[in-house]
């Protein structure tokens, strides 16, 4: 184990090309795939927020439980969807970062969405009468409490970033675990422990782990950052 462990220092040390390369298109996939979920995702939690309507609480409920939606079961719907006998076949984008961005993506928006949602609600509750007195549409209600709770959101953007980067079924059936092409932390990790090359697999290992430690790091101190300057 402390062999294993040294040798996997080394390939950190060194910059290990193949180990650079999978960190640096596990990063674009994933970050990717948050940015355009959070596009979707924040709205859609906004909207249930502050939104009044017959079967509110059915759709809360859904998006809530889509929370737990497994990765395998994206994976097999975008798997034929972008297949060849698929409706998007013809863009050919399975076995692609693209196809794995858009799994991702599926996996992140509802994760955005729920977590927005008691956050936004609990401000609309304490501002929705000074929004109505200021002739605040629903839409602009939203715009309004978003900004205003865009340093709490970073806890439901941070664990969008932690699901798309821990997630490894998905990725592994949208994008093949292909070389230099599709091979992503969580799938190279997996692959290189079959094979028992547990140094490359302790090395990527340490990067996620390291790389999400960051992310929460940088989150705390902003939050922090901005509490001090809104005090």
């Amino acid at each position: 184990m402390i062999d294993t462990l040294f040798a996997a220092l080394r390939l950190l040390g060194s910059f290990d090309r193949t180990l650079v390369d999978i960190v640096w298109l596990s990063l674009r996939v994933s970050l990717t795939a948050v940015v355009l979920g959070a596009l979707i995702g924040l709205p859609l939690g906004a909207w249930l927020a502050v939104a009044e309507f017959r079967g509110r609480n059915l759709l809360v409920v859904l998006v809530n439980g889509l929370m737990g939606l497994p990765s395998v079961v994206v994976g097999v719907v975008v798997y034929l969807a972008l297949s060849r006998s698929g409706p998007f076949g013809s863009l050919g984008l399975l076995f692609s970062p693209g196809a794995m961005v858009i799994a991702q993506m599926m996996l992140v928006v509802p994760l955005i969405a729920a977590l927005t949602r008691p956050i936004v609600e609990d401000a609309w509750r304490e501002y929705a009468p000074e929004l109505r007195v200021m002739g605040f549409s629903r839409g602009q209600s939203m715009q309004t409490l978003i900004h205003d709770c865009r340093h709490s959101l970073l806890v439901a953007l941070l664990a969008g970033i932690g699901r798309a980067m821990s997630e490894v079924g998905a990725v592994m059936i949208v994008g093949g675990n292909i070389d230099h092409v599709t091979r992503v932390m969580t799938t190279a990790i997996a692959l290189e422990t079959s094979k028992g090359d547990l140094p490359l697999a302790i090395a990527l290992g340490i990067v996620l782990m390291a790389v999400v430690l960051a992310l929460n790091a940088a989150a705390f101190h902003i939050r922090r950052w901005a509490m001090r300057r809104y005090a």
